[in-house]
Order: C-alpha cells, then structure tokens, then sequence
C-alpha cells in the first residue's frame, strides 16, 4: 500500500492560508510599533554593523570606482543589493528606514512561513501562532528587526526556504519509473522554483543560511523514503533542488576571487582571544550561554525536548487517512543548524558575540511551536500559553538592558570621542580622498555622512588596485589617512604603519579620538 500524499480538505486549505497571514498580518503591525520605539530611543543605528550594512550598499553607486564589484565578499550581497538603490536618497542613507521596513517584512515572513509548515503539517493553528509569539516577543529580536541589521532578511528567507522544501517534499508523490523531471522530482515545476528561489535568497544573505539549507535538503531526502521514495530517485531529486543553492553559491565564490583576490575570506578580520580557540566543548558552552542569555532557560530546553519529539514523531508515526501528521514535520530541525557557524567562530578564536545566538532564538521558537502542534488539540492552548508567558516574563519585549541592545552600544563611547576628528575634517577638508579601511571604520564613513561626506570621499577596501598601491606608498595618492588604533587590535592600515615605518613618512597627525587617528600629508 503506498503512503498517502498529504492532500488536505477545502476547508482545512482555506484555513491553511487565512491563519498564517492573520498571524503573519500582527507580527507586521507589533514589528512597526517596536521599530518605532527603538526609534524614539534613538537606537535604530547604534549597532556599528547596522551603519555598515548602509556603507555597502551606498558604495555600489557612490563610490570612487562604482559597480558590481562594490557589493563586497566578506558579507553576502543580498541585503546590499536589496537597499543599494533606496540609500543613494540621502534621506534613506541616513535613517537607514527602507532598511528597517525591508527588516519587519522579513519578520512578517519568517512567521508567515512557520505557521504555514506548522498548520500543512499537523492541522493545527494553535503550533503556528505560539511559534510566532516566541518568535516577536524576544526582546533581542524585535531590536534586530527594528534596524538594518541582515539577520531579519535571514529569519525571512530561510524560513521561507525550509517550508516550501516541506511543501516540496510533502507534493512529491513515488515515481512510478526513475526518470524525473527536468526540475528534480515529480513535484510541480512551480513549487519547485519557490524552493530554489528561496533557497538562493537564504544562502545569500548570511552564512547561518548555508547549514540551515543543507540541513533541509537532506531532511527532505528523509522525507521522501518515508513517503516511500526508492533512495536512489529521492537522492536524484533533492540533488536537482540542491542544484539552485548551490550555483548561487558558485557565483559567489567566483565574485569574492574577482573583487578580492581570494575564493573565500575567512581570516583577517577579528583577533582570535576567546579562550575557546581549539576547544569545541568550551566553544559549544559558550553557544549555549549565549542563548539562555536571551531567552532565559526554559524555552532553550523547550526546544531540545520539542526537537527530541519531533524526531521520535516522524520515526514512529505513519500518516493517518486525514494526513496529519505529515512526515514534513520534520524540516523544522533544520533551522538549529545555525549553531553551526558560532560554533566554528568560538573554536577559531572568535570574540563571543551574543548576537551570534539570535537566530537560535527563532529556531527554539519555531521548535517549540512545532512540538505544541503535535499535542492533544485540548492542552495545545494551555501549554502553548504557559510556556509563551514564561518566555515573556523570562525576556520581556522591549527590555532595554536586554543582551543584544547593549551589545550594539559599545560603540557609543567612541562614537562621542570621533568627534573631535570629525570637527577637524569638517573646518579642514580639501576634497581630496580619505583613506580608511570601511572593514574596520564603515560605520564612521556612515557617521560622517551628517557632515556631507560621500562614500566616493573615501579610498577604500573596495577601490581595489588603488588601495593596494596607496597601502604600500600612500603619499603620492592621498592627502588624508584615518586609522582604526584599538578595535580588534588595530585595522589594516594601523598594522602597516607598525610594521612599516616609511608608511606614515610625510605625514602628520592633526587629530585622535575614539581610537582613531587622523594624519595629513605634509606640504
């Protein structure tokens, strides 16, 4: 007897679409309220990265040398292309608001799409709406969506990726012989593209992104044999969705050796002083803190026992005549990959970043929603409710000492103390280019935009063969150079200038403050 497709009833589709966009409709209206406090609390900008992310998507038309190459290859370029041309309106630039409304729409998604998973899934809207609530009402994210900071468009886009998979897999009935499709299964070309589509968008906006679709991808391939798929044709078919990631990617690669030189930067751009460098237990320890840090310690072990019965659901329990419960079930695990990458950060060395964890924090959401899906459809509410509560009471929304908003304010000091080099620019600037590494000071760049300055103002990283010769012999090139002296030890230029004194040869130093430092060529 062949498994059942899961075919829900007219009724049960209308609901499948209206509930998840009414939950999906509050998240966007409770995502513009907290955009709009952080706002008013003068916040939306403080994170260094936030400023950044505006830097980069402004220099691929305001820049000495415009163009493709601009987009970068340290950070993915999805987000930058998104706001490259809505920031070249100064107003836009620097308020960073089209960024922020591309931020709350991404929310909107993410609790769109596991509500969606979680209802095709089990029938239940109860799952959905409790996922959803975890979700908006962590402080750490409702700050991240209310700036133009790229883990919202991650939450989005990889959301999105992981339930049109399920939907992928839960459409793909046994082939009858071993061909396939030119799309890579027997699902519908047009389900099939959604899936490819939102793949490439995920995997190029961060790197949790690339876990997280790999995790989904074999998950599917999971999915398949329990509909009962033969291996080799499921693995023909989640190869030909792999296949959409997986060029993105190649075009990335290519792009990054174009622009940078190199296939992948992976070094050179932190210092590696985490005790945690070589110790993976130590560096899974600190995962861990990061993330009870952010929603305190009951929705973390919520979501290792919903995982736990997730499993256990898929491996033991058949479809019964209704459909319920899908083997798609299972593609939520997918989203804990993103442990992945601040995993591999700490045990390279890397600076703890309690931001790294936050999109754990919508994972643990997204499990934990799930899990309550799989109840007695008489305790979903109460149980739901109860462990929504505690989260709330645990991580109140809109805490203003919460992890990652006072993470995003260690940079106010030097933002105060810049200002005396911002003042001598200002009454001294001849209009010839600054020399400045934007991978360690692009927020500054962003901060000197309030006194007219433009990104083609700047000699920097992006300039490519005009930057390597002025950082070897910059007196013939440009008349000012600012240096980074203290943030992760120094950026490239303090580094040169230490190890090279002809660098600085002709130069004076005309101000300093907030640890950088100013010279200008001498006549």
């Amino acid at each position: 007897m062949q498994p059942l497709v899961d075919t829900p009833s007219p009724a049960i589709r209308v609901s499948s679409v209206r509930a998840p966009l009414l939950i999906s409709a509050a998240a966007f209206l409770w995502g513009v309220i907290a955009a709009v406090y952080y706002s008013r609390l003068g916040l939306t900008l403080a994170h260094y990265d936030a400023r950044a992310h505006l830097v980069v998507s402004r220099r691929i038309f305001d820049s000495l040398t415009p163009g493709w190459q601009q987009v970068g290859a340290v950070w993915l370029p999805l987000p930058h292309v998104i706001n490259a041309l809505p920031v070249q309106i100064d107003a836009l630039y620097r308020t960073g608001a089209f960024a922020v409304a591309v931020s709350i729409l991404s929310m909107a998604l993410a609790v769109w799409a596991i509500a969606t998973l979680i209802e095709r899934a089990t029938g239940s809207i109860v799952g959905g709406a409790v996922a959803a609530a975890l979700l908006m009402l962590n402080p750490d994210v409702l700050y991240l969506q209310s700036t133009p900071m790229s883990e919202p468009l991650l939450f989005g886009t990889t959301f999105l990726a992981v339930a049109l998979i399920g939907m992928w897999a839960a459409s793909c009935p046994p082939p009858r012989s071993s061909s396939l499709n030119r799309f890579g299964g027997t699902a519908p070309p047009r389900l099939t593209r959604g899936a490819g589509w939102a793949c490439i968008a995920a995997v190029l906006t961060r790197y949790e992104a690339w876990p997280i679709v790999a995790a989904a991808i074999v998950l599917a391939f999971a999915v398949l044999l329990h509909r009962g798929w033969k291996a080799g044709a499921a693995f023909r078919a989640v190869r030909g969705l792999a296949l959409w990631p997986l060029w993105a990617l190649a075009a990335f690669l290519v792009n990054s050796k174009v622009s940078v030189g190199s296939w992948f930067v992976s070094s050179g751009f932190f210092t590696a002083d985490n005790p945690a460098l070589g110790d993976p237990w130590l560096a899974w320890t600190q995962v861990w803190d990061g993330l009870v840090r952010l929603t305190g310690p009951v929705l973390p072990w919520a979501a290792v026992i919903s995982a736990a019965a997730i499993a256990v659901t898929f491996l033991r329990r058949a479809n019964t005549e209704t459909g319920r419960p899908s083997p798609s079930i299972i593609l939520p695990l997918a989203l804990a990959a993103c442990a992945a990458l601040p995993l591999y950060a700490y045990f390279k060395g890397h600076p703890v970043r309690v931001r790294y964890d936050v999109p754990l924090v919508a994972a643990a959401a997204a499990l934990t929603g799930t899990a309550i899906a799989l109840l007695p459809r008489r305790l979903q509410a109460p149980i739901g409710i109860a462990i929504v509560a505690i989260a709330a009471w645990q991580a109140p929304p809109f805490q203003t000492d919460a992890a990652v908003v006072v993470e995003s304010q260690r940079e106010a000091p030097n933002f105060a103390g810049r200002r005396a080099v911002t003042a001598y620019l200002e009454a001294h600037w001849d209009g010839q280019p600054i020399m400045m590494s934007m991978g360690s000071l692009g927020h500054y760049m962003h901060d000197l935009s309030l006194s007219g300055f433009r990104i083609r103002d700047f000699l920097h990283e992006g300039n490519g063969e005009i930057w390597k010769y002025a950082v070897q012999q910059p007196h013939p090139v440009v008349e000012w150079i600012a240096i980074e002296e203290r943030a992760e030890g120094g950026d490239a230029l303090f580094w040169q200038a230490t190890h090279d004194p002809k660098f600085l040869r002709g130069y004076a130093r005309v101000a300093e403050g907030g640890g950088v430092a100013l010279y200008r060529r001498l006549r």
